[in-house]
């Protein structure tokens, strides 16, 4: 599902391009559309390694771990979301106060898919 939202925020953005929307492509909308891209761009490849995440755990059951998925689920929703947020008011050329849910996002990106390689790495092959 995260997957099709994220590639439906990205037509949606080539919908605001191609119709030249001021609020987007304006000079003044640089900030705002570097955020909305970063969303859009971080939430589909977040989305394509959930999908990764759920096929490893078919050859390598051991990384299924409620920590692990908890960490991975919060990189999802915080990344895109901070950079999105960010971009909704922007202050002259600097992202708002949302894009401060983008570290924390990060962190339990890290997280998460360091405890994966570490188990994977130990799997038998």
């Amino acid at each position: 599902m995260s997957l099709f939202v994220f590639v439906s925020l990205g037509l949606v953005l080539e919908t605001l391009l191609a119709y030249k929307v001021g609020s987007y492509v304006d000079v003044g909308s640089e900030a705002r559309r570097t955020m909305w891209r970063l969303a859009h761009v971080h939430g589909t490849g977040l989305a394509v390694l959930q999908i990764a995440y759920g096929l490893t755990l078919k050859s390598v059951p051991a990384a299924a771990d409620a920590l692990t998925s908890a960490c991975l689920l919060v990189a999802l929703g915080l990344v895109p979301l901070g950079f999105f947020g960010g971009g909704i008011v922007v202050h002259g050329g600097d992202p708002g106060v949302l894009v401060f849910a983008v570290p924390p996002g990060a962190v339990a990106l890290a997280f998460g898919v360091g405890r994966v390689a570490l188990v994977v790495a130990r799997h038998p092959r």
